[in-house]
């Protein structure tokens, strides 16, 4: 029988990476890359950019290394950097808008789309308002609280809820227009 250690330590990894060594370095970057740009391209639409924003995070990682403390999981510090990077970078290229939604921008956003077949629920988040987007991907897929998302975008936790009840019932109309377009 196999034992399959879940938690795994990068320590001596870590170590090496930090003292500059290149092999060490690439197999940090080959183990995470795939995670990192997963996280990268929940926020950012466009493929190569998020593939930029993957370089990115990994860059800070390496200039930060010396700062994890070994305390918590690695998987986790570094996925915070993403998240963070992210943040950043939408903040930077274009101001990030919530809204408040109503039935007619409920309505207006579902019509947006009403002749094409959504398989691809990827392409469903990106079609959100990007308020609605960032809190919905936090939530939902990152697992944040609301109380950690409003600190992080700065925004009151009240406009969290919102923004992911609104998210949610645009998927919902989306899955149910695409349910309707391909099950006749």
């Amino acid at each position: 029988m196999k034992i399959v250690h879940l938690q795994q330590d990068f320590s001596d990894l870590l170590k090496r990476v930090s003292e500059g060594d290149r092999m060490a370095q690439k197999m940090l970057f080959q183990q995470f890359s795939p995670r990192i740009l997963s996280i990268c391209r929940q926020y950012i639409t466009d493929d190569f950019v998020a593939e930029d924003m993957m370089l990115t995070v990994f860059v800070k990682i390496f200039k930060n290394l010396n700062t994890f403390e070994n305390k918590g999981a690695f998987e986790a510090w570094i996925r915070r950097i993403a998240v963070n990077e992210c943040i950043s970078y939408m903040r930077s290229k274009k101001k990030i808008t919530f809204i408040e939604p109503n039935e007619e921008t409920i309505l207006a956003q579902s019509q947006t789309d009403s002749g094409l077949v959504q398989a691809d629920l990827q392409a469903m988040i990106d079609k959100l308002p990007e308020g609605c987007k960032m809190v919905f991907v936090l939530y939902a897929v990152e697992g944040y609280k609301h109380s950690e998302i409003s600190e992080m975008l700065g925004i009151n936790e009240g406009t969290s809820k919102s923004q992911l009840s609104y998210a949610r019932r645009i998927l919902q109309q989306k899955i149910e227009q695409s349910e309707k377009v391909n099950h006749g």
